[in-house]
């Protein structure tokens, strides 16, 4: 069965648009909640993080899950108002604190008012991060700088290799990609208090090196069957392409997608949104690069030759007239 992508390409985009705009969207409804287009973690706004869990071992101390009502009443008691408070771990018996940076005294009474409220907790799961504000704009303005020099580094290869509108389009679908992981993240972040963490920068680099892959891939069969039919109509030679490395476009991001849902499933809390935002990022790459990428290219070139045409077609016009 032959897919026919320019066919439908309308189709296509008004799919890839309309994630764009909810991505969009999230992310305004969310700078306008939290100030930022994505909630960030101590890695980038600084503070300390408190990870209480309690201690099942002891009897009747986890009968029921963590009343998030309670915590936040000992928290607004110790002039914290403004923390993020979460339940996390097995059967809810976990809490995760956010707030401004507190002293060892500070942290030992909200953790003893916490105890006496909800349950003993477990000294051995108990974990404490603080993070400076210094160092959390440092860790921004570098992860944005990363993503810049990236960017930059894949329209010069692009346009060395291939030619300028390769490039530019390329990057137009590798914008969309990492726009709809953002805009994701940001859902997550207003409804289930998901963070994005100095690992979630690692995650976005790594969705541009995949969805550029997979378009070169595309763009290198473009140009050898150019190269091979000169007369074919751009949009067949798209199609043709598209169609002979689909099936290494599908195995490729399917196998990386296992290994990413095992991760997801089995790699602890600590990974969990990283392999989240690969497992966004590289669905949306290969429908870029199969759907977007091939589809902007024939629509671009058909474009570019029309006033071409309709110059030979003037000329021929007015030879007739004269004969």
């Amino acid at each position: 069965m032959k897919l026919s992508v320019i066919k439908r390409r309308n189709l296509w985009w008004v799919i890839s648009t309309t994630l764009m705009i909810i991505s969009i969207i999230a992310m305004l409804i969310s700078w306008q909640q939290l100030g930022a287009p994505l909630r960030p973690s101590l890695d980038f706004v600084g503070g300390t993080r408190l990870q209480f869990e309690r201690d099942c071992a002891q009897p009747n101390n986890c009968t029921q899950p963590i009343n998030i009502s309670d915590v936040r009443e000992v928290v607004d008691a110790q002039n914290l108002n403004n923390s993020s408070i979460q339940v996390v771990g097995k059967n809810q018996q976990g809490i995760s604190i956010r707030t401004k940076t507190l002293n060892v005294e500070q942290r030992t009474q909200l953790q003893t008012a916490l105890s006496e409220k909800i349950g003993a907790f477990d000294p051995k799961a108990t974990q404490i991060d603080i993070v400076g504000a210094t160092l959390g704009r440092q860790l921004f303005t570098q992860g944005l700088l990363a993503l810049v020099v990236s960017f930059a580094g894949i329209v010069i290869y692009l346009s060395v290799r291939f030619q300028v509108d390769y490039a530019v389009i390329a990057i137009l679908a590798l914008f969309h990609d990492v726009l709809i992981t953002l805009g994701a993240f940001s859902i997550l972040g207003l409804v289930a208090g998901i963070e994005v963490d100095s690992l979630f920068v690692v995650a976005i680099l790594t969705i541009t090196g995949f969805s550029v892959t997979d378009t070169v891939v595309i763009y290198d069969r473009i140009r050898e069957i150019l190269n091979l039919h000169p007369n074919d109509g751009i949009n067949k030679v798209v199609d043709d392409a598209i169609n002979q490395t689909l099936t290494r476009s599908i195995n490729t991001t399917l196998t990386v997608l296992l290994t990413l849902f095992a991760l997801f499933l089995f790699g602890g809390e600590t990974l969990r949104n990283f392999a989240l935002a690969l497992i966004i990022g590289f669905t949306m790459g290969a429908y870029s690069s199969i759907f977007i990428a091939g589809s902007l290219l024939a629509w671009w070139r058909e474009r570019r030759s029309q006033p071409k045409e309709l110059l030979s077609t003037e000329i021929d016009t007015s030879a007739s007239q004269d004969t």
